[in-house]
């Protein structure tokens, strides 16, 4: 690819963010919009706009833009909470390492790489991207030491900056933690694979086993009861109760299809919003869920966060896979339907999704070979003569090889995070931010490897017609092919990476859908479409693999850089926006991000000084060679400090602040409230939850030691 290519690339994907980001300012102002860019705003003032809530704060085009960058990182956290932190802290973090690298790497290692050779330069337009990349320096020349250098200052950058940013997550996060109000799953313990009686329920079993064990700190439990259809057909009045409940009923709720498709419009009868009526409509009795089906799954309440902490990390049974244990998840994240999956289940789980998860890999081998061919155009010309004639315009030619690979590779990435979420949801996690975490790792990791290495050791293949023919000849072929492939990644960022914020942005699918609910069903309400939560699993994922690309090709193609930066800039402006304005926050991990963001940046910098160790070798640069030996160990030991130092806290809460805790709510006479709180944190069925968990029967004993509440 020659440098006009890219030029025609970064053209037409520049083209297409301004001209998103000019319609994102336009409809953002009209009314009837407001759902799709507003929705975060609307559900925290109510279901309907009011006369505090005044359109005028978003009439300037560039507002956004300012409100975006003038709001503090405890604006973040008090609006969207601890894992929206953690993303705008990915951004700066690659926004600082980024600006570091693209000092050095322009200043000094793209003369070097320009002029490594001795060769005749064309226009620079004409000019091939390889004579930018490492590929471009002479064997044994003397200036290797520039780019061991460069590659020494951004590993120890990156590094420096790692520790500051985890030391500072850890305080963040321990302050958040410590500063919001009391959390029920502090209280509360999951037990998993209670074992069954023949003489007890699983209520009574799970009722004596942690009175006898835990009789000073026991509070109550509550078991999980199968959701029968009945059940499900109940969330699902309900949800139909409360979508008709918030149409105007001084309108009648008329429902008018466009009388060019339906004729004559429709009217509906408004329901009366009262549960009472609801229940009666239903047909629907309390007392019914005695007959529903207990599972070996429990919520177990406990007097003191240190009691709850205690007894879910203890082994509380000769056989591990019996009473196990874990601190629940927040009452909004928990997963119920996976609740009800056997815990003996869990590993084969485990096992097929990640052969499920590899297999998906191999089938999408297909969309990125053709991919790789039509960056080499004398390939395909040589396959298909036809082709020639076209390829001879230049323009053509400019768009197959500069635009048209990494649009092709994206469109085939949409199936992609659904994929990953839907694996991790048959893996059986039992929270939402747990699924979301693992869905992270895996499109991470799908894309780290059908991005990069298939795309880099395929297109080595086709170039060379040889497949790789031992593990030993991996590092050469990446040695050899990352600087041939660093074109491709350039406009990877300028396709996956502008583009894509833009469309984020303009929120089609929800335009598309308000725009239908508007001007064909004809509904007018100033009501969100849905809850939207970030998809962190997408976006985290997304960034990661940027600031992948952005050190592997930082010493080896530094032409990257300038786009990288630009992309997390406007990042940083992107996503903010839309934490303020139109994604919900029902539920967070608590920042449990940020070890994936932090091992994920490991990965890229070990990698980055094997490639750039195979390099020197290939280039037969002996001191290059080996002063990058120690930097790969120093890189290792650094991450096995953190891993020791900061990573305990992200899965644990040291006892010491849960007991501090714990004695400023008994000092404040809060404990009582929060016994309260327990009886309807966790309510498995939200038509009837609060009436079922306040008409649960509590069995005394003693001084009231024991509360045992009974879904019935």
């Amino acid at each position: 690819m020659d440098v006009s290519a890219l030029l025609t690339s970064a053209g037409i994907n520049i083209s297409v963010t301004s001209l998103l980001l000019s319609l994102y300012s336009i409809l953002r102002k009209r009314p009837s919009n407001l759902s799709v860019y507003f929705g975060k705003r609307l559900a925290s003032v109510g279901s309907r706009l009011d006369d505090s809530f005044s359109l005028e704060r978003f009439a300037s085009s560039s507002s956004w833009i300012v409100k975006a960058w003038e709001t503090s990182e405890d604006e973040i956290l008090a609006i969207g909470g601890m894992d929206a932190v953690i993303i705008i802290r990915i951004i700066v973090f690659s926004i600082r390492i980024f600006s570091i690298a693209a000092i050095i790497c322009i200043l000094l290692v793209l003369p070097v790489n320009y002029y490594g050779n001795d060769i005749i330069h064309m226009e620079i337009s004409s000019e091939s991207l390889e004579v930018f990349t490492i590929a471009n320096v002479e064997e044994g020349s003397k200036w290797f030491w520039v780019h061991c250098l460069a590659l020494h200052v951004i590993s120890w950058s990156a590094c420096v900056l790692l520790y500051f940013e985890y030391k500072s997550i850890t305080r963040t996060r321990l302050a958040h933690i410590t500063g919001s109000p009391p959390d029920p799953s502090h209280f509360t313990v999951l037990v998993r694979a209670v074992p069954w009686s023949s003489e007890h329920s699983y209520s009574d079993s799970v009722k004596q086993f942690f009175m006898n064990y835990y009789s000073s700190s026991y509070l109550s439990h509550q078991i999980v009861y199968r959701a029968s259809t009945v059940r499900k057909l109940m969330n699902d009045v309900e949800n139909m109760c409360q979508l008709v409940k918030n149409f105007s009923t001084e309108e009648k709720s008329k429902l008018s299809l466009l009388p060019c498709l339906c004729g004559k419009p429709n009217s509906f009868e408004v329901l009366s919003d009262e549960s009472d009526s609801v229940r009666e409509n239903i047909g629907f009795d309390i007392s019914d869920l005695a007959s529903e089906k207990e599972y070996a799954v429990a919520f177990v309440y406990f007097k003191t966060r240190y009691a709850a902490i205690v007894a879910a990390e203890v082994l509380h049974s000769e056989n591990p896979m019996l009473w196990v244990t874990e601190l629940a998840p927040e009452p909004n994240d928990v997963l119920w339907s996976n609740l009800c999956i056997p815990y003996r289940q869990l590993w084969f789980r485990k096992i097929a999704i990640l052969l499920a998860a590899i297999a998906f890999m191999i089938v999408f081998l297909a969309p990125v070979t053709f991919v790789q061919g039509l960056t080499r155009l004398h390939q395909l010309s040589h396959a298909f003569p036809f082709l020639k004639g076209m390829f001879k315009q230049k323009y053509i030619k400019q768009l197959v090889t500069g635009y048209l690979p990494s649009v092709i590779l994206i469109l085939f990435q949409y199936a992609v995070p659904p994929t990953m979420m839907l694996f991790s949801t048959v893996e059986g996690s039992v929270s939402h931010s747990g699924r979301k975490r693992s869905a992270c790792i895996k499109v991470l990791s799908f894309t780290i490897w059908n991005v990069f290495f298939v795309n880099v050791l395929s297109g080595s293949i086709m170039g060379q017609l040889n497949a790789i023919s031992s593990v030993k000849t991996i590092l050469n072929q990446l040695a050899a092919a990352v600087p041939i492939q660093a074109s491709f990644f350039m406009t990877y960022v300028l396709t996956s990476g502008w583009a894509s914020l833009a469309v984020e942005m303009v929120q089609p699918l929800g335009l598309v859908y308000n725009t239908m609910k508007n001007c064909v069903c004809r509904i007018k309400e100033d009501r969100p479409n849905g809850f939207l939560s970030f998809p962190y699993h997408t976006e985290v994922s997304k960034l990661l693999m940027f600031g992948f690309l952005g050190f592997i090709c930082s010493v080896m193609a530094p032409l990257i850089l300038p786009l990288l930066l630009i992309y997390f800039v406007l990042a940083y402006l992107v996503y903010k926006n839309q934490i303020i304005n139109v994604y919900t926050t029902d539920y967070e991990s608590g920042g449990k991000f940020w070890p994936i963001a932090h091992n994920s940046t490991i990965v890229s910098l070990v990698l980055t000084q094997i490639i750039a160790l195979g390099v020197f070798g290939i280039k037969q640069s002996t001191v290059a060679f080996g002063f990058t030996i120690p930097l790969i160990f120093g890189t290792l030991l650094f991450n096995e400090y953190c891993r020791q130092r900061f990573f305990p806290t992200f899965t644990k809460i040291s006892a010491q602040v849960l007991t501090e805790m714990d004695r400023q709510d008994e000092q404040g006479g809060r404990m009582e409230e929060i016994y309260q709180q327990l009886r309807s944190a966790y309510c498995q069925f939200r038509l009837i939850s609060q009436d079922l968990c306040k008409s649960g029967r509590m069995d005394h004993q003693g001084d009231q030691n024991s509360i045992r509440i009974h879904n019935q």
